[in-house]
């Protein structure tokens, strides 16, 4: 079949980078087994995306689907992943997103478990490139009750957290949508290793806001800087607070 993609990439490229950034999700321990998904947007009718009951380190390019924008399969060897509906979900919600990924990375994944907020104001290249991370409801994996909790919070947000689950992030390459899921899990992992020595030391409400002015300066958005939030306490999740009641937050 032909595909014209939204990328400058050709397909078996695409293929070759799926399957690339599905090794580093395994070899950081973000995917046991056979767990986690990635998908990338061919153009406006068709969806490249990894296989369900594969480990994520180990594909081949000739194990990848493809999928038309209401999950149906229409190209591949093996069975589609039997999440791509949360993919698709966040692709109809945002144009400019062209991948998601998907995995369980295990210290991003504990505040998933716990639903504890992600705290803000912490470290600068969390603020400058992640921004507030919102915890979803819960609901089974796989159906599209499921994919529909990251609604809320698909339009500002590149990373969020799944109660009980894991996490999703999605950018405009494979390469963007992995980040945010490495930051994310690094920077959970350094929160519990400071609490662990005794306390978390927050920035300052001035040193945060020029952070977020440096930020828009570089050509990022953040939901604290729009119109509306000029009164909201920066450093209070103020962005995700109303969620938390349906949450469990």
């Amino acid at each position: 079949m032909t595909t014209v993609s939204t990328s400058t990439k050709s397909l078996s490229q695409l293929k070759e980078e799926i399957c690339d950034i599905g090794r580093r999700i395994y070899n950081k321990g973000f995917a046991a087994g056979n767990d986690g998904n990635i998908s990338f947007r061919l153009n406006d009718k068709e969806v490249l995306c990894t296989p369900t009951m594969i480990s994520k380190g180990f594909m081949k390019p000739s194990d990848l689907c493809i999928v038309d924008m209401d999950g149906n399969q229409l190209a591949g060897q093996r069975k589609r992943s039997s999440e791509i509906l949360l993919h698709l979900t966040i692709m109809r919600e945002r144009s400019d997103v062209n991948s998601v990924v998907h995995c369980h990375p295990p210290h991003a994944t504990a505040f998933a478990v716990a639903r504890e907020p992600i705290p803000q104001c912490v470290l600068p290249e969390v603020e400058v490139f992640l921004g507030d991370v919102p915890i979803t409801r819960y609901e089974t994996p796989g159906g599209q009750k499921f994919a529909d909790t990251v609604k809320p919070f698909v339009q500002k947000s590149n990373v969020v957290i799944l109660a009980n689950h894991g996490t999703v992030s999605f950018g405009e390459t494979v390469e963007k949508a992995y980040w945010w899921t490495e930051i994310l899990d690094a920077y959970c992992r350094i929160l519990m290793l400071a609490k662990d020595l005794g306390r978390v030391t927050y920035l300052t409400k001035q040193e945060t806001k020029e952070l977020l002015d440096l930020k828009a300066k570089w050509g990022y958005t953040d939901p604290r800087l729009e119109t509306g939030m000029e009164n909201c306490d920066i450093c209070a999740n103020d962005v995700f607070r109303s969620s938390w009641g349906t949450t469990g937050v």
